[in-house]
């Protein structure tokens, strides 16, 4: 779903979620249009807007479609008071334009076994990457081991390989499978169970060896402050759109130093990758190609870091034919 916000000085501020669901932005694109409507006439102030738009939204909850329509608009407002500045956001927020540590994260799905060891292969070469993330969570936990063991041999020992089992096991099975991964060189463990179940996740954490990624499922930075609470993972990863947009990504960012928790991105790789640059304790972006096809520019990697483009803003800006290629009736 992309999103423009256009300001009466001529400033266009531009930012897109991700729908996850076919469905996703028909269920995003009236509330966004909403928060636009709310928020008409008023200053260019993020933070002020919003705090303007979750007052507004507070009948329908602070998580959910309504935080994640906040957080495209959000990312948007601040896209276009960089652009205002002319400064790219990064800078802006007090960082520097830099190259951002990353990892492929665009294939190593529940495939074929042995098609694994020459997608890896492609996924590292593509972008000089370090780091690519395997999809686990087949039926037998030997399939699981053999997948790891395919791209752990197609890579080599210096590439790091986190695992993402997506929420699909049950905290007995959790724990089996976190053990098994234990005597393998897994960089991390990611979703192991249910996004909300922090019980169920500390008792993965504390009974499992390899570091525990959760995050991309906070709604919100009181959702970080729960599950750290909960002791319930070693890494964190929220994504934009969830977080806060950038607003909320700048408080879980000042909750997450505080507790010197490494803080990943979750998909969304163009704003991440700024908002990474000032993150104290930035770990790994996720990089994903999706928003590709109707980017006039697309992010650019380079060895293994995502490069912060030198343009006002986040730096994105639309394929106009894309665009109309691809246009949905919303």
């Amino acid at each position: 779903l992309l999103i423009d916000v256009e300001t009466e000085e001529g400033i266009t501020g531009s930012a897109y979620l991700f729908g996850y669901l076919a469905d996703g932005p028909k269920y995003m694109a009236p509330l966004i249009r909403g928060i636009a409507e709310m928020c008409k006439g008023d200053a260019l102030a993020p933070a002020q807007l919003f705090a303007k738009a979750r007052k507004g939204l507070t009948l329908m909850g602070h998580e959910g479609l309504a935080l994640i329509a906040i957080s495209g608009f959000d990312m948007a407002c601040w896209d276009a008071l960089a652009k205002a500045a002319g400064m790219p956001l990064a800078v802006m927020l007090g960082g520097e334009v830099k190259g951002i540590a990353a990892y492929n994260s665009n294939g190593l799905g529940l495939i074929e076994l042995d098609a694994l060891g020459d997608e890896a292969q492609a996924l590292v070469s593509e972008g000089g990457f370090g780091a690519v993330k395997l999809r686990v969570g087949r039926d037998r936990l030997d399939d699981d081991l053999k997948a790891f063991a395919n791209v752990r041999a197609a890579v080599g020992e210096d590439v790091l390989v986190p695992v993402d089992f997506n929420q699909s096991l049950d905290v007995e099975e959790a724990v089996r499978r976190g053990r098994a991964l234990d005597a393998e060189d897994v960089y991390w463990i990611e979703e192991p169970v249910v996004y909300d179940d922090y019980a169920g996740c500390a008792r993965v954490a504390s009974e499992v060896q390899t570091p525990i990624q959760i995050g991309e499922n906070f709604f919100g930075p009181r959702d970080l402050n729960r599950a750290l609470d909960a002791g319930a993972c070693d890494y964190i990863m929220p994504d934009a759109e969830r977080i806060g947009g950038v607003t909320g990504w700048l408080r879980a960012a000042a909750i997450a130093a505080d507790a010197n928790i490494l803080f990943s991105s979750h998909i969304l790789p163009e704003v991440s990758a700024h908002l990474l640059a000032v993150t104290p304790t930035a770990h790994l972006l996720e990089y994903v190609d999706w928003a590709n096809p109707i980017l006039a520019e697309p992010l650019n990697v380079e060895n293994g870091h995502a490069m912060i483009p030198n343009r006002p803003g986040i730096g994105i800006a639309w394929d106009e034919a894309a665009v109309a290629k691809y246009l949905l009736d919303i």
